[in-house]
């Protein structure tokens, strides 16, 4: 059963992965993870996951930037879709981290209630078993590596299937069907509003739905706690407690505001595809993707240094997205995300030097 609720878990925070970090390549970011924070400076990251016993569990590593090698990765648009799928590969990683956690505190869980009902009666064991017994700890992190590798294989290709089924798939079987029952729905116009309609309905539904659920509710309550003290590093404050919890949940540079304006850039570039065809449109909105999550990026890049400007309009539907996003944390959510940044500082310090907030 437990197995079972980790990979549901599991499942659904991969589905919410772009929303949950950060949508721009920044001095601070981070994104929630099962029971946990991960925090990434510009030439490190690392993850902090809390136990149900109370312990803290951390983890860290230096980061190369692509960009830094190769120039190329830095240009307009092409730097946006770099970014994501550098900012996907990091946070399924991390995600990933959390999830092994789970899986083996759930593992010893079990191992000590089997140990627990036999001590009832204890036997006489030789030294051969009770060498056994004392790498029985051993035994089980690398069987719950092995079973997260198994979860996080399935997963992938169950969320890719899935965000294709979602948002590409059903808006357009939508829209179609309704140009048959409404022939006024069929110019370019109309169809690709309708079908942009629907998808936006469907994405809102389903981060509204699994926010009913306790676990997932606890991975926007790490959201939260992630944004305030990234809040509290861009204003240098002291990474405390009591100074992280006075700030906002909402963060301009979260990833729902990325996804929001993905929805809304995409309805103007299929206005722009000739094509008439269902299965040419299906096509056409799976290849144009990674353009308009670069494109995307730049608005929000825009944006987050123009606050007046149109641009930053596009970005306030993200921010009222935040109120389902985010949920304020408790002090021990707090402490895992500065644990976490403060964690990425210190091998920041050892591979990048220090940061310094203009």
């Amino acid at each position: 059963m437990r197995s079972l609720r980790n990979f549901v878990r599991f499942l659904v925070a991969v589905q919410l992965l772009p929303a949950l970090e950060s949508g721009e390549e920044t001095l601070v970011g981070g994104q929630a993870v099962l029971e946990g924070v991960m925090m990434r400076s510009p030439h490190a990251w690392a993850i902090a996951c809390r136990k149900p016993t109370g312990e803290v569990v951390t983890m860290s590593e230096p980061l190369e930037r692509p960009s830094e090698k190769h120039k190329w990765m830095a240009w307009p648009i092409v730097r946006g879709v770099m970014t994501l799928g550098y900012a996907m590969s990091l946070g399924y990683r991390a995600l990933r981290f959390s999830a092994n956690v789970a899986i083996e505190d759930a593992m010893q869980n079990e191992n000590t209630d089997v140990a627990t009902a036999a001590s009832a009666v204890p036997p006489k064991r030789s030294e051969a078993e009770l060498i056994l017994t004392d790498s029985s700890k051993t035994q089980t992190r690398e069987k719950a590596a092995a079973i997260s590798g198994w979860l996080a294989a399935a997963n992938v290709v169950i969320s890719l299937a899935f965000f294709i089924f979602m948002y590409k798939y059903l808006p357009l079987l939508a829209a179609t069907e309704l140009k048959k029952a409404n022939p006024a729905l069929g110019g370019q116009i109309m169809f690709n509003l309708v079908d942009g309609a629907v998808r936006l309905i469907l994405f809102l539904l389903f981060i509204w739905g699994v926010s009913l659920f306790p676990d997932i509710r606890r991975v926007y309550q790490y959201h939260g706690a992630e944004h305030k003290t990234v809040f509290a590093f861009e204003n240098g404050d002291p990474l405390e407690t009591a100074a992280v919890q006075k700030y906002s949940t909402f963060h301009p540079r979260c990833g729902t505001s990325f996804l929001m304006t993905v929805m809304l850039i995409s309805i103007g570039f299929y206005m722009l595809v000739p094509f008439t065809t269902f299965w040419a449109r299906f096509a056409s909105r799976i290849v144009l993707l990674p353009v308009i999550a670069g494109v995307s990026y730049e608005i929000i890049r825009f944006a987050a240094k123009h606050r007046g400007s149109l641009f930053a309009l596009m970005t306030t539907p993200g921010l009222w997205l935040q109120r389902i996003t985010t949920q304020p944390p408790s002090d021990e959510m707090a402490q895992c995300a500065i644990a976490a940044l403060d964690q990425a500082m210190l091998l920041e310090k050892d591979h990048g030097g220090e940061l310094v907030i203009a």
